[in-house]
């Protein structure tokens, strides 16, 4: 008697993809899907991170890989997904980054950092047993995408059954898919909700000589206690830097005490730390407040964060010409 293999496993769209705004351009993803290439633009919030991988890997004969720019958004995406898909990390949504990898036999969808596909690519360019590779955040420019993207243009020369997929909150849709071979578009508007803002200024100077200031900083972790005890939600704090970050969560738990949970978020934290402040709060535990860097600003949502308290202040990468060299500023 012959046995049979067990049959591939089918995401429910329809449960992953409920309340997402890019559920409803589900349609016109399946059929960009099917024509080989693909380019998705949709806002942060629409929920392209979440429906998008699944869509691909149902059509898909294979494996689908889906980058993220960061291990934590890594890490969160897959994790998310499973979550949503009623498995184990680990079974169909798996997700492998430089030290840490999880995945196993019955993996569908596997997330990675843009360095592990491109050893992967360079390793073996026909990327046997992988059906589609989607890029997401390619607005996040990098060396390692910049290739990426390159690279999978001529594996498709080589392989005309690879799907090929980029995705990006701000994109030059256009010219990426010009590099896919007239890759097909999909625009998602982005969804519309109540807003109130709020300004908070400083008596004290923001920067001096060091950087942001210790006066500022005061500040800043006043404002955030003081706007989460009046909303009684979750937050989200952003500073510009690791350090910020630090020296922020040490005041703002002064603050509040034991009745709130403070959390950082920066890559230098360890990989459980990261991932205790983007998990979400379950039942039953205090309302939280997460400050992070600009890692929380696209590349990955935390969720169930209603209030969010801005520095006003950010870090960027800028040629030294005296020191000919690049660094922070």
């Amino acid at each position: 008697m012959m046995s049979t293999a067990p049959a591939a496993h089918c995401f429910d769209l329809d449960a992953i993809g409920a309340g997402l705004p890019v559920a409803s351009a589900r349609t016109e993803l399946e059929a960009a899907a099917h024509s080989g290439a693909m380019v998705v633009t949709a806002p942060p919030g629409t929920g392209k991170t979440t429906l998008v991988p699944p869509l691909v890997a149902n059509l898909a004969d294979g494996l689908t890989l889906v980058t993220q720019p960061r291990r934590v958004a890594v890490r969160a995406a897959a994790r998310r997904l499973a979550q949503l898909d009623g498995s184990e990390l680990g079974g169909p949504v798996g997700f492998t980054v430089r030290g840490q990898r999880r995945v196993g036999a019955q993996t569908r969808l596997e997330m990675l950092t843009p360095g592990v596909l491109l050893r992967r690519l360079l390793a073996d360019p026909e990327l046997p047993g992988v059906a589609a590779v989607v890029l997401d955040e390619v607005h996040e420019r990098s060396l390692e995408t910049d290739l990426l993207l390159g690279m999978l243009a001529e594996a498709r020369q080589l392989r005309e059954d690879l799907l090929v997929g980029a995705m990006s909150a701000t994109l030059d849709a256009a010219a990426v898919a010009e590099v896919l071979d007239g890759a097909g578009i999909v625009e998602v508007p982005s969804a519309l909700h109540p807003l109130a803002i709020r300004h908070a200024p400083s008596s004290a100077p923001r920067l001096d000589a060091r950087g942001v200031t210790r006066e500022y900083l005061d500040h800043l972790a006043r404002t955030a206690a003081r706007a989460q005890r009046e909303q009684a939600c979750d937050a989200l704090v952003f500073v510009p830097g690791a350090r910020e970050v630090d020296e922020v969560v040490s005041r703002v738990q002064g603050l509040v005490g034991e009745e709130v949970e403070v959390l950082g978020l920066h890559g230098r934290l360890p990989a459980a730390q990261q991932d205790r402040a983007t998990g979400g709060r379950r039942p039953g535990e205090p309302p939280r407040i997460v400050v992070s860097t600009a890692l929380a600003e696209s590349s990955l949502t935390v969720p169930g964060v209603h209030l969010v308290v801005d520095a006003g202040l950010s870090r960027e990468v800028r040629r030294d010409r005296g020191r000919d060299m690049s660094g922070l500023v």
